[in-house]
């Protein structure tokens, strides 16, 4: 496995939106799941200009790093160095086989899978985790869900770390951590919260009293 990542720093995989609730910004919400327990942070705002990405980008990886949260940067390889981040997510669309070379040796690459021959394929290109989409979620609509034995068949396949994202809350979120996954991601389970400190709370109490594949606990 990568030396660039404990997978317990993947244990709560908070991902930030500025989309979801008026007034609640990705500073704001990063801000939250970091008092409420989360282990990672990824900033994902398409929204934003180039210019207002790296600002909010570099406020977070300062704020990330000073908590000793892992944080990452959604796409963009290029604001993720400019920014100082721990490292970049992509998804199948980007440039996968280019991608390490890009992000250099010692940050950290994450990225999307839906089975085996992809985790393969991103295990080749260098990365350090997987995320595989587990049930369908309307704030990414176009993902289609791999159900919990999609997240057993990715684990299976390679012996990168594999974080579980879509439609998870504290209800599911064992059951993620049960079929093999090191950690839950969530969006909406957070920034849509009425309290989102409490909610993350709430997500990390369940990951960590649940006992993974190999036995143990985060």
């Amino acid at each position: 496995m990568a030396t660039r990542l404990d997978p317990k720093a993947l244990r709560l995989y908070v991902v930030t939106t500025g989309t979801l609730v008026p007034g609640l910004d990705h500073r704001a919400i990063a801000a939250a799941a970091i008092e409420g327990g989360a282990t990672a942070i990824q900033l994902r705002a398409p929204e934003l200009s180039d210019a207002e990405l790296v600002a909010v980008a570099t406020d977070l990886a300062t704020t990330c790093r000073g908590a000793g949260v892992l944080f990452v940067v959604n796409d963009r390889i290029d604001v993720a160095v400019a920014a100082r981040a721990d490292g970049v997510h992509l998804g199948q669309g980007d440039a996968l086989a280019d991608a390490r070379a890009a992000l250099g040796p010692d940050r950290v690459l994450g990225m999307s899978v839906a089975d085996p021959g992809q985790a393969r394929v991103a295990e080749a290109a260098g990365a350090d985790y997987l995320g595989v989409t587990v049930w369908p979620t309307a704030t990414k609509p176009e993902a289609v869900g791999e159900g919990l034995a999609g997240v057993t068949a990715v684990a299976d396949a390679t012996g990168l770390p594999v974080v579980g994202i879509g439609g998870i809350d504290a209800r599911n979120a064992a059951q993620v951590i049960g079929a093999g996954a090191a950690g839950v991601a969530v969006i909406s389970a957070v920034a849509a919260s009425p309290d989102p400190v409490a909610a993350t709370r709430q997500l990390r109490e369940q990951v960590d009293g649940t006992t993974d594949r190999s036995g143990g606990t985060a």
